[in-house]
């Protein structure tokens, strides 16, 4: 397919990976990206946080070459062992000059997956991955890299003190991840504020509605200067501000909250530390940034 090298970054299961064990990696990808007779990167990842770790190296790095993250749900003593085969899709699609411009992939079970919109399906198949509302970018087709579609745009914001490559010079790791409930009350929130969280990925139900009880303590957070996005639980569609009553999506905008479009609460989590990265934890500059 192409000529290689080889870096082995580290030795780690998917749910070892930490935000900077993911800024880490994207240093050493720009460096390798920066190399003028490197034309597309494979990262090899375990497939319980490929997605997250995909998503962060689309927000990060600035490069137009391909980069494919792969993993394999099955493992060398399966008789179904999918490891060789994704990895050699993966290979032909970071050596396509059509790929060049796509950002951060995932390509499992010769399907190509763009970082914004893939996610993890189920536990084990080998179609685990897919992106539930407008497919693949593409496949590989008897090592044909076929591409039907085009990711949306990534960020444009740069800081002017950034490594080259990289789009930020630091991310903020303070940011806590809560999932809404039947009948929660506002103690996680308000424990992951007192706790110093600078920024809460809310997950929503729906189109962005919460229970009632947990709008104060939203509010309270925007207003000490703590960033709060909210997202949705479910796999497809926008949070919007459609639903007024108490708890709608109209009420936490108005409390303060950014409402994080199609994004997941993990990667909504991930873009708030990027963006309290790029503003110095500036919350109100961060929002601005994200909404």
């Amino acid at each position: 397919i192409t000529d290689f090298e080889i870096e082995e970054f580290g030795r780690l299961p998917g749910p070892h990976v930490t935000p900077d064990h993911m800024w880490r990696l994207a240093r050493r990808a720009a460096a390798w990206l920066e190399r003028p007779d490197v034309d597309g990167l494979v990262i090899t990842h375990g497939t319980d946080t490929i997605e997250e770790t995909a998503f962060m190296l689309d927000l990060l790095l600035t490069t137009d070459k391909p980069v494919a993250l792969v993993g394999a749900m099955r493992t060398v003593s399966d008789p179904s062992w999918d490891g060789p085969a994704n990895l050699i899709a993966a290979a032909h699609v970071a050596a396509a000059p059509v790929a060049r411009g796509c950002g951060v992939m995932v390509v499992m079970d010769e399907h190509i997956f763009p970082a914004r919109e893939v996610c993890k399906v189920h536990v084990e198949s080998s179609g685990s991955f897919a992106t539930p509302e407008f497919g693949p970018l593409g496949m590989v087709d008897s090592g044909e890299v076929v591409f039907r579609r085009r990711p949306m745009p990534r960020p444009t914001w740069h800081d002017d003190d950034a490594e080259p490559g990289v789009r930020v010079h630091r991310i903020e790791t303070r940011v806590d991840l809560v999932q809404a409930f039947t009948g929660m009350t506002d103690r996680p929130l308000r424990h992951a504020i007192a706790d110093g969280a600078l920024g809460l990925a809310l997950v929503a139900f729906g189109r962005g509605n919460v229970p009632p009880t947990i709008v104060p303590a939203v509010r309270d957070a925007v207003a000490s200067g703590v960033l709060v996005t909210v997202s949705s639980r479910s796999l497809a569609g926008r949070v919007s501000a459609r639903y007024g009553y108490d708890g709608g999506g109209l009420q936490l905008r108005d409390a303060g909250a950014v409402l994080s479009g199609d994004l997941s609460g993990a990667q909504a989590r991930l873009l708030q530390m990027v963006a309290l990265g790029h503003t110095n934890g500036d919350s109100h500059a961060a929002a601005k940034l994200i909404a």
